[in-house]
């Protein structure tokens, strides 16, 4: 079961993809968000595009409006990968995030954008996801969707909790089904359920100075 946070993680990295459907088992992700706040303060944030070994389904592509032609006319202007790439960028980002302590935010992360991953490597890379590289089982993962939960268990005037309902419940813009700004609304939606789970007091000790972290990760 969630706990219920009444502090913000020093380090946290906002986590998001768009996909070529909703199947962890069998669909891609064809844009990744990372976003990185520390203190409660964004430092860094990345998004990459790739193009995808499978079609994109009519569904998702309603959802989130991207074709491959889409992404194709993004080179440029942005980071577009192929899929080896594109799991290897995302891998590496988590990987060394996870070293300097950073707690992953997003919404059904578990379940759907990591899981996806770990599946999509094996598949794609033959890596398991579970060695002296990179474990991601041993992540440390804030759900927002499961983190409501444990503030208000009851389903009876919240059925349903998806992102864009978090968004609304707690005054936070949402992500509007892009990667980076749905990682950020996430982040956004947590740092404001922290707030709750203090009867609404906004000093959370973040006062350290987020100036002095610089991510010290090369660009793709």
């Amino acid at each position: 079961m969630a706990k219920r946070y009444q502090r913000v993680p020093e380090l946290i990295l906002g986590f998001d993809t768009e996909t070529t459907g909703l199947s962890v088992s069998s669909e891609r992700a064809i844009s990744y968000g990372f976003c990185a706040y520390r203190f409660g303060v964004p430092v860094w944030s990345e998004q990459f595009f790739v193009i995808p070994d499978r079609p994109i389904s009519a569904g998702a592509k309603r959802v989130h409006g991207l074709s491959v032609e889409d992404i194709e006319a993004r080179r440029g202007s942005a980071f577009v990968f192929n899929v080896e790439k594109g799991l290897t960028r995302a891998v590496q980002i988590l990987r060394d995030y996870h070293a300097l302590g950073a707690y992953v935010v997003g919404s059904n992360v578990v379940r759907f954008d990591l899981e996806m991953l770990r599946r999509s490597c094996i598949s794609v890379l033959g890596m398991e996801l579970n060695d002296g590289y990179f474990d991601i089982s041993l992540l440390r993962i804030i759900d927002v969707v499961d983190h409501d939960l444990a503030i208000d268990p009851s389903r009876e005037f919240r059925p349903r909790r998806g992102q864009e309902y978090l968004c609304r419940h707690y005054g936070i813009k949402p992500g509007g089904h892009d990667a980076l700004s749905d990682a950020r609304a996430a982040v956004e939606v947590f740092l404001e359920q922290v707030v709750h789970n203090n009867a609404g007091q906004a000093s959370l000790d973040l006062l350290s100075d987020p100036v002095d972290f610089v991510a010290s990760f090369d660009s793709p």
